[in-house]
């Protein structure tokens, strides 16, 4: 079972505009609904690529009922969630359908308090047993502590299940230095942690920070893995238009779906790649257009750098 972390769940929200134009009113040709958040995607993605996946963090409020009524059924994904007081978040992906762009607006989520979070590490703890691998994915709602993520890699490493951590700012910081597996950062979330703007230099200086192995996603111009057996750059062969929203996620899908069938990185990364571009090309996160994956992963372009990482 591979365990997928969300501390800040989301009610998905996804509108279609025909053009958006700010100071004015537009007409909703399309509204979906979906359980969301980034480990929540990931863990979609996951089990629709044949992979039995638990879905953990914090549920609340009527938006957390939502949630969870969203996520029962979906085969091979199980609801581990955490029930709290507070109200999860909303997020709203306005896209614009002339343009093809997205607009995102993320509300903070819910106030968790002391008692909900050592529930949580408790449910964490009980998880962590029949785990093969974990991913730590996306913010932290108000009142989690700052450390929490790298606290959570070390519960992971300390029974030697491997562990992706997905995050961004002090969060991300604070988890490199607990030395996980990987981490998959984009190329502002890399700049922020190392002050680096070259994507090489800023993946060696996450890894001298900790990570065992930086997949840094630099958008169109596909990922660069920098691991302990060397370094590759994966590129797909065009660049594709849609919602590029749960893009990220479904790399974190795809790299873990990898470790855990132990493919070679660059067949990690080619399926990594080809599910990024694949929900560019679905209607909604958490989802990927399975023709054009399977099209693309015999396109996709993975080069081996001179010198080892």
């Amino acid at each position: 079972m591979i365990l997928t972390v969300t501390l800040n769940t989301a009610l998905d929200i996804t509108y279609r505009v025909r053009a958006l134009r700010p100071r004015t009113s537009h007409r909703v040709s399309a509204v979906t609904e979906r359980a969301g958040g980034k480990g929540v995607n990931v863990a979609r993605v996951l089990a629709a690529l044949g992979h039995e996946v638990t879905v953990t963090g914090f549920a609340g409020g009527t938006t957390g009922r939502t949630v969870r009524d969203r996520l029962a059924g979906t085969p091979r994904l199980a609801d581990a969630l955490v029930p709290v007081a507070g109200q999860t978040r909303r997020t709203i992906a306005v896209v614009d359908h002339v343009s093809g762009d997205t607009t995102q607006l993320n509300e903070p989520g819910p106030q968790i308090s002391p008692v909900e979070w050592g529930d949580f590490l408790d449910r964490y703890e009980e998880l962590l047993s029949s785990a093969s691998a974990v991913a730590l994915c996306g913010s932290l709602p108000p009142g989690v502590p700052v450390g929490a993520y790298a606290n959570l890699v070390r519960g992971a490493r300390a029974r030697g299940i491997p562990v992706l951590l997905d995050t961004s700012g002090a969060p991300l910081r604070r988890g490199v230095a607990a030395r996980p597996d990987i981490i998959k950062p984009n190329s502002d979330e890399l700049a922020e942690l190392t002050g680096a703007h070259e994507p090489l230099r800023a993946t060696q200086d996450a890894r001298r920070r900790g990570a065992h192995t930086v997949v840094a996603s630099l958008g169109p111009k596909g990922l660069l893995a920098v691991t302990p057996e060397g370094r590759w750059h994966a590129v797909p062969p065009a660049r594709f238009r849609g919602n590029p929203t749960g893009a990220g996620d479904s790399v974190v899908a795809g790299l873990l779906s990898g470790l855990v069938e132990h493919l070679t990185w660059p067949a990690r990364l080619t399926r990594a790649v080809a599910l990024s571009a694949a929900t560019v090309r679905a209607p909604v996160a958490g989802e990927f257009d399975r023709e054009t994956y399977e099209e693309l992963l015999p396109r996709i372009a993975v080069t081996e750098e001179a010198s080892a990482a």
